[in-house]
Parts: C-alpha cells; structure tokens; sequence
C-alpha cells in the first residue's frame, strides 16, 4: 500500500562562501523555523560557491546528523548569481525560500512569507527599511543605482529589496529557463512577473565573519545589472554623438564665417585642442560602453555551461548544468 504524503514542502535554499563560522548558528536559527512550522515537509539547501575554508565539510556533518539538509558543492567559485541558479536546479520544495548565510535577513519572516504564500501569492520579498550595518556611503551609491537602473529599465526594479524572498514553484521552474551566463536575479525576479507581495523589514548585523562583496565587486554588480535590463548606455552614446557632431558642424560654421570676415588667425590652438580631446574622450566612452554589451554577448555565444558541480550530498558528479 502507498502511502502519499499531502505536505507541503518548503525548500531553504542557502547560497555559501566561505561561511564556516556562521554555518552552526545558522542551522540552529534554520531548526527553529523549521520546528515552528511542523505542517511543512522541510529541504534545507546549501550550495557551496567553491568555499575555501572548511566550509564544505560543515555541509557534510550537517548532512550525517540531518538528512533534511541538502548540498551542492560546485566545482569552484562562480558567484552568488550563478549559486542561486543552482540551487533553483537542485531544489525539490513547492516552494523555495532564498536567504543569505550571515543572518543579516531573519528567519523568523519566512513565517509570514508562507501566510502569504497560503494566501495565493507567487513571489513574498522582503524589502528594507534599514540597512543594518551599511556604511552611508555604499548606501547612498546602492541607492543612486537602483534609481539610474529604474529610470534605464523597462520593467519596475525595486529599490532596496535583496534576494530575501519566498518563490513559488512555478517561479522557480521560470527562473531555471533563463540560463544566461551574466546573470543579475534581482532583475531577473521582476521580470519573470507573477503575483508579488511585499514584507518590511529592518536588516540587522552580521554575527561573524564578514562579507566577501567589496566595493569593485558591488560595482561589477551594478554595471551587469544596468546592461542586462537596459540599451540605455548605448543609446546615450548615440546622443552624444550626435551632440558632438552636430556641435562640431556649428563650430566649423563659426570658424569659416570668422575666417572669412576676419582673416586667417592662429590664435584658435587652445581651442582645437581641447575640441580633439573632448572628442576623443566622447569616442573612447562610447567603444566602452559598445565593448561591454559585444563582451557580453561573446561570452553568451560560446554556449559554455553556467556552472560544474562536483558533489550533491555524497554522489559525486563532475557535470555540467
């Protein structure tokens, strides 16, 4: 006789770098939730971002004493991005929770995250009224980027929301269609649309540890993020072309309608100069920004996988995905 269980289940899916110190307090934060909540069947999902400390053999422990936790180990580093795409792969919940390690975001809002995800909502984000231990001025430049991106963009990309959220199945399932190499998942979770609900909250610090985005990694961050959703940047440097040109062609005019009134004179040098270079530095702007959409779209064509991993629990597997 088959006995079907009708219990939801609820997937934690909790990408890792480098996060030994942080993993036995977060599990015990994560078993509290979980006790809470006995009407859910549970999957607690790591994935180790090629950690090089001991974070891997914390999974592996965890696994030995809890067979509800789940781990995959990728071959090496490719960035939280790509580890979240991943665990979307791996995960077998109807619905997936995606935290972060440090427990800057609290577990105990998943509890009303699944109220309304019992309610009929798709996609429960949890949005910041603070930003925990943030200097002023990254979150000054966060929020200066995500208004430039909200203005470039197409679709609504909401402003201090992270990847703290609960995602319905069907959402997952989407978001594991969309393969692409340079990825950016806060847009990404907009654009795939669906019934959204949000939940205020305010971020606390982080226990232990400390974060591993620095200042250029947040930059490259930015920079995929406004490429990715918008042809803005192209088009910007298709107006200043046509500025420069058009103000070149007045200039021209000036000079000719001088010369001739006025004679042939030398004295214009200076100017010349500092025409040539505002030029050129208008022309080098713009290859860069042409330069960073062909990069991106040379690294799309080689139809290399997005990520290898190495382990899922204890089955090695050396695939791609």
């Amino acid at each position: 006789m088959i006995v079907k269980n009708d219990m939801k289940k609820v997937t934690l899916l909790i990408p890792v770098y480098n996060e030994e110190a942080m993993l036995p307090t977060l599990y015990q934060r994560l078993i509290e939730l979980v006790n809470r909540n006995a009407v859910y069947e549970w999957e607690i999902l790591f994935v180790n971002d090629g950690s090089s400390d001991t974070t891997l053999e914390c999974l592996r422990r965890l696994r030995q004493q809890d067979k509800r936790v789940n781990y995959v180990n990728l071959s090496r580093n490719f960035g939280k991005e790509v580890a979240m795409l991943a665990g979307f792969d791996y995960a077998t919940g109807d619905c997936c929770v995606v935290m972060d390690a440090d427990l800057q975001d609290p577990p105990e809002l998943v509890d009303q995250m699944l109220e309304y995800w019992e309610e009929g909502y798709d996609d429960i984000y949890a949005k910041r009224r603070t930003r925990g231990e943030e200097s002023w001025l990254r979150r000054q430049f966060s929020l200066a980027f995500y208004g430039i991106l909200q203005r470039m963009s197409r679709i609504d990309i909401l402003p201090n929301v992270g990847d703290f959220r609960l995602l319905d199945r069907r959402c997952v399932l989407t978001l594991r269609r969309l393969r692409e190499c340079e990825r950016y998942t806060k847009g990404l979770f907009c654009w795939i649309g669906y019934q959204k609900k949000s939940i205020e909250f305010d971020r606390g610090d982080r226990l232990m540890g400390h974060s591993s985005w620095n200042f250029l990694k947040l930059l490259n961050l930015a920079v995929e993020g406004i490429t990715s959703f918008s042809i803005a940047p192209l088009r910007i440097a298709t107006v200043c072309g046509v500025l420069c040109s058009i103000s070149s062609f007045i200039y021209a005019i000036y000079f000719l309608i001088k010369t001739v009134l006025y004679g042939d004179e030398t004295a214009g040098f200076p100017t010349l100069i500092i025409v040539m270079l505002f030029l050129g530095g208008i022309q080098l702007f713009s290859l860069g920004i042409i330069g960073e959409y062909v990069g991106r779209i040379f690294k799309e064509t080689k139809g290399r996988p997005t990520y290898i991993a190495s382990d899922y629990n204890e089955e090695r597997l050396g695939y791609d995905r």
